[in-house]
């Protein structure tokens, strides 16, 4: 694959999520190729202890302590947000010199998706974003505008600056970030800031979950499982746990993501 990097970043999840990232190496190893460069960045936990959890993975995939955030966020991120660091960004760039893309663990192709293959053939290159199927842009609502987008696929074009970029917003626009949906907003405005980001839709990889408006199947191409990663979901939906319809739906979903992604489905996790 043309110059490609791939990235995963991965902390304390629940036993799913790691099931997930597992899937999602799988499937981008499929998709690109075994001559693609991948990483994943972990966090929070040790590096031996995610990838006993992981399971088997291809050879080619390195692992790597997560860097802090850069300096220059210091002053914008609340103590509250995953211990006052924004993992997404540590480190800002895995692969300056090429293109760069960042999956969620919980997202997983088992092929290219369509708008992935334009953003790799396109001159100049730009930005790539996923869309999301509802905004959510936490402080930066007002400058993300009403498409919504996800940050669960990030690319990044050989030598961009994305703390040039994310600077010149927050310069602009000195918001705190004490979530992950202010997170998402700044990334979203500032890979919009020189040209309009590529944007994968939610037909090509879907946000996958059993809770409306996100939808409960595969896209074309692949499915961002969100909510996936959570050890336990305080609320109910229609009257059963939230927990229990996230573990339901991807126990379903789970033996045909195996097939897609070329491996053989494992006993399940609790």
């Amino acid at each position: 694959m043309r110059d490609l990097g791939i990235r995963w970043t991965i902390g304390d999840v629940s036993a799913f999520g790691f099931e997930a990232l597992r899937l999602s190496i799988w499937g981008a190893y499929r998709a690109f190729g075994a001559d693609t460069e991948m990483v994943v960045f972990v966090n929070s936990l040790p590096i031996e202890k995610a990838r006993k959890k992981t399971r088997e993975v291809p050879d080619i995939v390195s692992w790597a302590c997560a860097e802090r955030a850069p300096a220059f966020l210091a002053d914008f991120l609340d103590g509250e947000m995953a211990e006052g660091v924004a993992w997404k960004l540590a480190p800002l760039r895995a692969f300056p010199d090429r293109f760069e893309l960042s999956l969620d663990n919980d997202c997983i192709f088992w092929k290219i998706p369509p708008t992935v293959e334009t953003w790799l053939r396109e001159s100049p290159p730009r930005c790539l974003i996923a869309a999301d199927v509802k905004a959510a842009f936490g402080s930066f609502s007002s400058l993300a505008g009403s498409q919504p987008r996800n940050t669960g696929i990030r690319g990044l074009p050989p030598g961009y600056d994305l703390g040039r970029a994310l600077q010149a917003v927050l310069q602009d626009h000195p918001m705190r970030l004490g979530s992950e949906l202010d997170e998402q907003g700044l990334q979203a405005v500032a890979l919009d800031r020189d040209r309009p980001a590529h944007v994968v839709s939610a037909e090509e990889v879907t946000i996958c979950s059993p809770f409306w408006p996100h939808e409960p199947r595969l896209g074309s191409a692949g499915a961002h499982f969100v909510g996936l990663n959570s050890h336990s979901l305080p609320w109910d939906y229609y009257g059963r746990p939230a927990s229990e319809l996230v573990s339901e739906n991807w126990r379903r979903l789970r033996p045909e993501l195996c097939r897609r992604v070329g491996v053989a489905e494992e006993a399940a996790s609790p």
